[in-house]
């Protein structure tokens, strides 16, 4: 009898008793506004992986000595989603539950939700720092409520004011960010004040959730909603690390690559070393 081929991201193959950090996928685009195809984003980070090393000359860290598992992607429902939604927030529980760190891997921006509902139901006094190109404050995309575009409006029905801090966003309705300036911390195009946010935030838990569309499309062009006038790969890099190695991440997730939209396969390995880079320095 065949066995199955269990693919994991490089180096995150850790007996569950041992890691400190569980990574899984959450495959799923169905509310995508512009160009689908984030579902297939997770399996192609686990499987372009292997096209970088597992040492960061960055951190002097590998993922060979690294306390992670990966339990693979979730097989979530497309035509609904509310099930979708509610299956990611029982894998998360699970994994908080387990005394675990979740780290997941979108699919579009909407999956935070289902993750951030278990982690405030465990930390009611978290806060959210969001990297994102796009605000997703919207109240309602077309009249749908949950959409990747409404994401943290619904994260902010969970926690309320002042406790959403974003960067780099430069994209939104006018709405929007009227109605953000009096509900969450914004700070537009990059990460100026990232220091100041995470010295205000020490010792409080944390859920981090990164939008790959922050970076710059002709850095990062695989991507649904690309929105020119990014941030570059060394300023995601070193922001991410220092949200990672100083702030107190309860959870994570890293989200909206559409591995398609580039043949060159740069935008999977560019999301690859993000995700290398914050595992690493998620480490004790």
């Amino acid at each position: 009898m065949l066995s199955k081929n269990v693919e994991v991201f490089m180096g995150c193959d850790k007996g569950p008793r041992f890691a400190s950090t569980m990574l899984f996928g959450a495959p799923f685009d169905s509310t995508t506004s512009y160009r689908p195809g984030t579902r297939f984003g997770s399996a192609a980070i686990r499987h372009e992986s292997y096209g970088i090393e597992s040492y960061s000359p960055y951190q002097d860290k590998d993922l060979e000595d690294a306390n992670v598992i990966d339990l693979g992607d979730l097989e979530l429902c497309f035509g609904d989603v509310n099930k979708a939604l509610d299956r990611i927030e029982e894998r998360t529980r699970h994994v908080l539950h387990a005394s675990k760190r979740p780290f997941m891997l979108g699919g579009e921006h909407l999956v935070t939700l289902g993750a951030f509902r278990a982690v405030a139901a465990m930390y009611p006094d978290v806060h959210i720092i969001h990297f994102d190109a796009h605000a997703d404050l919207r109240d309602d995309y077309l009249g749908a409520k949950l959409s990747h575009a409404c994401v943290l409006r619904r994260c902010w029905e969970l926690v309320g004011d002042g406790r959403i801090h974003q960067f780099g966003i430069r994209s939104g309705d006018r709405e929007e960010f009227s109605w953000g300036r009096t509900h969450v911390s914004t700070r537009r195009f990059d990460f100026e004040g990232l220091e100041e946010t995470l010295k205000e935030l020490e010792g409080k838990p944390v859920y981090f959730t990164v939008d790959l569309d922050v970076m710059d499309p002709s850095i990062f062009p695989g991507t649904g909603t690309p929105e020119p006038g990014g941030v570059t790969f060394d300023a995601l890099r070193q922001a991410v690390t220092l949200v990672c190695s100083r702030a107190k991440v309860v959870g994570c997730d890293v989200n909206e690559l559409s591995p398609h939209y580039d043949q060159s396969g740069v935008s999977t390995i560019v999301a690859c070393k993000i995700v290398r880079e914050m595992l690493l320095a998620l480490q004790p």
